[in-house]
């Protein structure tokens, strides 16, 4: 199995470091890695590029000076001569999170396409364990595991299921629990190319569309094992401005009255969040459609309730009642009432 990481990029150069340090710690090594630079205004190209400097003149024995420079991979290097990937560094114009990934996608090489988040890590063993979960479940079209949240130094582990093996039922388990995550997934080659890229154009909810387009064809695989690490807080938040997205692409386009319910369940849930975002950063109309599109959902009544109630305060005062909202909902989650 040929493993290409793919990492989109926008003013992370506080966390594209660590970012790539963890996949370069991996036991099992990928092939590549493809970082495509999505019109960041800060240094975090640059970063990158250090790095590669940095790995490059550990491939070269000594330097000019005959001094030896130092490398960010040097413990795993001694141990697995070679192993360093290429890391491939891509620069676009800013088109949005999911541009870059499809572009990082068409640009990589291997089998298998492993994301993460210019934010986010991996422990050592994620590549390895989901090279084994490839090889028990050849046929599924996306591999996941566990995570951890970080928030500072705390470390929460994500609500996810608790069973390894083949989700049975995508929708329900994703319902008010995390089965995919960005950077906890890896993708094959043949399901993308089956089921096309991730929406560009959608701001929010990009990562659940595709895998909802994946769980449709083909099976999801799913460990507990806890090796990525979600990092909640980070330089840049590019959903915390409000931009009306621009795309054809809606969680509508999996509606069907008469289909699933859990999967009618399911997009609504996302679609109520995506709602959410957008009226609590100002997008009243976005917001009021939201009502609409979603009204008949029965499982996410409350979320409905809140989009409504939001919609309906002056945009000053969203962010805080649903700051506060969060909040309280976190305390009873952790006191577990």
């Amino acid at each position: 199995m040929k493993f290409s990481v793919v990492i989109p990029l926008y003013n992370k150069e506080s966390e594209i470091g660590r970012a790539l340090r963890s996949v370069l710690a991996q036991t099992l090594p990928p092939a590549e890695i493809v970082v495509v630079d999505d019109g960041s205004t800060d240094s975090s190209a640059a970063v990158v590029e250090q790095i590669i400097k940095e790995l490059d003149c550990f491939a070269s024995p000594a330097r000019n000076d005959g001094i030896r420079a130092p490398s960010l991979r040097e413990p795993l290097a001694r141990s697995n001569p070679g192993s360093n990937p290429e890391i491939k560094l891509i620069r676009q114009s800013n088109a949005g999170e999911t541009a870059a990934r499809n572009r990082g996608m068409s640009a990589a090489t291997g089998d298998c396409f492993a994301l993460l988040d210019a934010d986010d890590e991996w422990r050592p063993e994620f590549l390895a364990t989901v090279a084994a979960l490839a090889s028990e479940y050849p046929n599924a079209g996306l591999w996941c595991t566990g995570f951890d949240i970080a928030r500072g130094n705390s470390l929460t582990p994500g609500r996810t299921p608790s069973k390894r093996g083949v989700v049975e039922d995508f929708w329900a388990a994703s319902t008010g629990r995390f089965v995919a995550t960005a950077s906890s997934s890896v993708l094959s080659r043949s399901v993308v190319a089956e089921v096309g890229g991730f929406p560009e154009g959608m701001r929010l909810g990009g990562d659940q569309y595709m895998w909802t387009k994946v769980a449709l064809r083909r099976p999801v695989v799913f460990t507990p094992e806890r090796l990525a690490v979600i990092h909640a807080t980070a330089s840049n938040r590019s959903a915390a401005i409000y931009v009306s997205e621009n795309t054809t692409y809606s969680f509508l386009d999996f509606y069907d009255p008469a289909g699933d319910p859990a999967l009618n369940e399911y997009i609504a849930r996302i679609g109520l969040g995506k709602a959410i975002s957008a009226s609590v950063r100002g997008g009243t109309d976005e917001g009021r459609r939201g009502e609409l599109d979603w009204a008949w959902n029965r499982r996410s009544r409350r979320l409905w309730w809140r989009l409504w109630l939001l919609n309906r305060l002056p945009r000053t005062l969203r962010p805080a009642v649903n700051g506060l909202y969060k909040r309280l909902a976190w305390l009873i989650a952790r006191k577990g009432v």
